[in-house]
C-alpha cells in the first residue's frame, strides 16, 4: 500500500487558500522566438492551434474557486489572489481579459482581494496600456536585453522585433511613469548570444530596473534538438562569474541572482536562526512531511490552459494536468490527485530520506527526467560529502559579506 503524504483534505484546503491563478488566454503569438517553450525544440505541450480561451470556462473555474473561498476552509482572512494572464500573448485576446477583470471585480467573495498580472512580450502593448494602467495590472515584460541579446526574438517573417519592443516600452514610461515605476518588471532569458552582465547593464541604464534572468527550459527537449539546445543554453551563476564586476552586479541583483538565492535557502533551512512560528520555536522543526521541493498540488498557483486543462502550474508539461474544466463544470477528483501525488512521492522518497539537503529542496519531480519511473533520478540529491561543501560556500560567502547577512534575513521572507 502506498504511503499517504497527502490526502483530499490537503488538497481541497490548498484550493479554498490559493494565491494565484492564471489563465493561458491563448495559445497564438504574434512571434516565433527561437527558444521558445512552445516551439521547434519542446515537446511536451499541446498543439498550438491558435485557440482563444472561452470566457465560459474561465467563469466556472471562478465560480469554483470563489465558494471555497466563501467557505470554511478558507483560513486566511482578506488575502490577496493574483489573477492572471498568460499566452500564447495574452494581449491578442484582450476581449476575454476584460470581461474576465469585469467580472471578478463584481464577484461577492468577501474573504478575497485581487490582484491582476501578466506576462507579455509589449508587442502590442501602445494599444492597451490605458487600460491596464487604468486597472494597475503588474506588468511583466519579456526582454532579453540590448538589441543582439534579444535577436532570437523575431516575429512571423523572422524580422527582428527589438525596436518595437522598446517603442512600447518607452511609451509606456513616458505617458505612465508612476506605473511604470512601480509595476513593471522584466524578465530574460539567457543563451548564446547574451550574458548576465549584457542583460544587467542593459536594463539599469535604460530602465533603472533589475530584471528576472532565467535560462532555457531543459525539460521536454525533443531527442532531435538536444544538440541544438546545447549549443543555445548558457548557465547563469557561470555568465554571471564571467564578468569582471560580478560582486557589484550580484550585490545590486540580490535574491534575483543564484548565490543570494542560495545562501537565503541556507539560511533559512539549516543555520537554525529561523523559526516560522511558536510551536517551530519551542518544539523545533521536524523533517518535512513531504518529499522534494514540489509543490502540494495548488499550494502556489493554479494553471487553466486555453484547452481547459487544470494544472499545478504553467511550469511543467502539459502532460501532467489533475483535472479539466469542460461544458460539465470543473472535473477535479480530489482523491485521484492525493493518489498520484501519493505515488510519485513514495518513489522518490528512497532518494529524499537520504538527501542532506531535503530541507530546503526545490527540486519538482515533473522536472525531473524520469519522474514516473520506479527509481526516479534527481538532479538535486546531494549526499554528506557535497552537503558539507554546500555549507562551506555558504559560509565563506558570510565571512566575506557579513553585512549580507542581515539584509537576507531583514529583507527576504519565505513562504
Amino acid at each position: 500500500m502506498t504511503k499517504e503524504y497527502l490526502t483530499p483534505a490537503h488538497i481541497g484546503y490548498q484550493l479554498a487558500n490559493l494565491k494565484q491563478l492564471t489563465f493561458e488566454v491563448t495559445d497564438a503569438c504574434n512571434l516565433q522566438c527561437k527558444y521558445c517553450t512552445y516551439g521547434e525544440m519542446y515537446n511536451d505541450y499541446d498543439k498550438r492551434e491558435n485557440q482563444n480561451m472561452d470566457f465560459a470556462a474561465a467563469v466556472k473555474i471562478i465560480d469554483y474557486l470563489v465558494a471555497l473561498w466563501n467557505s470554511g476552509q478558507n483560513m486566511s482572512s482578506n488575502r490577496n489572489v493574483y489573477i492572471s494572464f498568460y499566452g500564447g500573448e495574452p494581449l491578442l485576446n484582450m476581449p476575454f481579459i476584460k470581461k474576465v477583470v469585469e467580472y471578478v471585480n463584481n464577484l461577492e467573495c468577501p474573504h478575497r482581494s485581487f490582484t491582476f498580472s501578466m506576462t507579455t512580450n509589449a508587442i502590442l502593448l501602445d494599444r492597451y496600456m490605458d487600460y491596464l494602467a487604468k486597472h494597475n495590472f503588474n506588468l511583466l515584460i519579456s526582454l532579453d536585453g540590448n538589441e543582439y541579446n534579444t535577436s532570437y526574438r523575431v516575429n512571423k517573417s523572422n524580422q527582428p522585433v527589438f525596436n518595437q519592443i522598446c517603442k512600447s516600452v518607452d511609451l509606456l514610461k513616458e505617458q505612465y511613469p508612476d506605473y511604470f515605476e512601480s509595476k513593471v518588471f522584466f524578465n530574460a532569458v539567457l543563451h548564446n548570444r547574451s550574458s548576465v552582465a549584457e542583460i544587467y547593464h542593459f536594463f539599469k541604464k535604460k530602465y533603472n530596473k533589475i530584471p528576472g534572468i532565467g535560462e532555457l527550459n531543459a525539460v521536454g527537449i525533443r531527442e532531435d534538438k538536444k544538440e541544438l539546445f546545447n549549443a543555445t543554453y548558457r548557465n547563469s551563476n557561470e555568465s554571471l562569474h564571467q564578468a569582471e564586476n560580478y560582486e557589484v552586479i550580484e550585490q545590486d541583483m540580490f535574491i534575483k541572482s543564484g548565490t543570494y538565492q542560495s545562501v537565503t535557502a541556507y539560511l533559512h533551512q539549516h543555520s537554525g536562526f529561523v523559526y516560522r512560528n511558536y510551536i517551530h520555536l519551542l518544539f523545533g522543526s521536524p523533517r518535512k512531511a513531504i518529499p522534494t521541493g514540489t509543490c502540494i498540488p495548488f499550494g502556489r498557483r493554479m494553471f487553466i490552459t486555453v484547452n481547459g486543462k487544470i494544472m499545478p502550474c504553467e511550469r511543467i508539461g502539459q502532460q501532467f494536468s489533475l483535472g479539466k474544466v469542460s461544458e460539465k463544470g470543473v472535473e477535479l477528483d480530489m482523491e485521484a490527485i492525493a493518489a498520484k501525488y501519493n505515488t510519485y512521492y513514495a518513489k522518490i522518497d528512497q532518494l529524499c530520506s537520504k538527501c542532506y539537503k531535503a530541507d530546503s529542496c526545490i527540486q519538482c519531480i515533473f522536472n525531473l527526467p524520469n519522474p514516473e519511473s520506479d527509481f526516479p533520478d534527481c538532479y538535486g540529491y546531494t549526499d554528506k560529502q557535497n552537503f558539507e561543501k554546500y555549507k562551506a560556500k555558504q559560509m565563506d560567502f558570510l565571512r566575506k559579506h557579513p553585512e549580507e547577512y542581515y539584509r537576507i534575513m531583514e529583507e527576504v521572507v519565505v513562504e
